[in-house]
């Protein structure tokens, strides 16, 4: 007499429904976060380039290493690699810098629309 774990027959086959994937409440199968219009955006974006000089740094040095080591194409992936991050890193200067463009013009325009406001108060009216 065999012991195996499974002898029950009937329980070893699953029906075409139940194959491959699991059911949610309403009947559809979910394939993570593809089926809502999210248009693949990233969960959490800026998770990896928050040290994005960092990561420059970490790839250059891979680069010297991968190209001392005689890999010249391993080194070019990572030279890429590096670029990538690089460009990331100048990207969030832009930003950053026009963030604080913005907000130094809407401080002025509001101290010109105070000013404004004070010198209106403070004329005589007749």
């Amino acid at each position: 007499m065999n012991n195996f774990k499974n002898n029950n027959r009937r329980g070893r086959f699953k029906t075409n429904s139940d194959r491959g994937f699991r059911r949610n409440g309403n009947g559809h199968k979910s394939n993570g976060d593809f089926n809502n219009g999210s248009a693949f955006k990233r969960r959490h974006p800026g998770k990896n380039n928050q040290n994005a000089a960092k990561l420059v740094e970490k790839y250059n040095d891979l680069a010297r290493e991968a190209l001392s080591n005689g890999d010249k194409i391993l080194s070019e992936n990572y030279l890429q690699h590096s670029e990538h991050f690089s460009r990331i890193l100048i990207s969030q200067e832009n930003s950053k810098n026009h963030n604080e463009n913005t907000s130094d013009t809407n401080t002025n325009n509001q101290v010109k629309v105070e000013t404004e406001n004070k010198a209106v108060e403070e004329s005589p009216t007749k």
